[in-house]
């Protein structure tokens, strides 16, 4: 059976946990915030890195600070890992209230040539799903084609 590493990164309070949640269709930690102990401390992202296939970037795009700081975690879970932009997956998560409108809504070079969803899970939360679901499909292709690439150099 292949396995698919995922990480969700991002700005304290962005929604990782409560996205995280959602696409695993676990309940806990949905309608109320619970802060995650997350790993804040940056020695231990090289751990975290090892073997992933993946990355999935939150953000509330309501917060400049948010924006800024996806910069950082695009540059150290991404481009240092050398993974693909196909790799790499944006989410906008947008909290009850927001008011940033996804239509004009933009982001700074090089993060505005990754796939970026805005999420509402109060209005679309299918469509962030569906969303999710076609990005895993293309990173599980991949890996599974690099995985198919090594065994045939090992059979060459």
């Amino acid at each position: 059976m292949l396995k698919v590493k995922i990480l969700f990164v991002g700005p304290i309070e962005a929604g990782k946990s409560v996205l995280a949640n959602f696409l695993s269709e676990s309940t806990e930690g949905i309608g109320s915030y619970l802060p995650t102990h997350g790993v804040r401390f940056e020695t231990c992202w090289p751990a975290l890195m090892k073997d992933s296939h993946g990355v999935v970037i939150i953000f509330n795009p309501d917060l400049p600070s948010h924006v800024k700081e996806i910069e950082m975690w695009y540059s150290c879970f991404v481009q240092q890992q050398q993974l693909l932009e196909s790799q790499c997956l944006l989410i906008a998560h947008q909290k009850p209230g927001c008011t940033t409108d996804p239509e004009n809504f933009t982001l700074p070079p090089p993060l505005n040539r990754l796939q970026l969803v805005h999420s509402s899970l109060e209005e679309d939360p299918e469509d962030v799903r569906m969303e999710f679901v076609k990005y895993l499909k293309g990173v599980t292709n991949l890996v599974n084609e690099n995985q198919e690439r090594e065994e045939m150099l090992l059979i060459a």
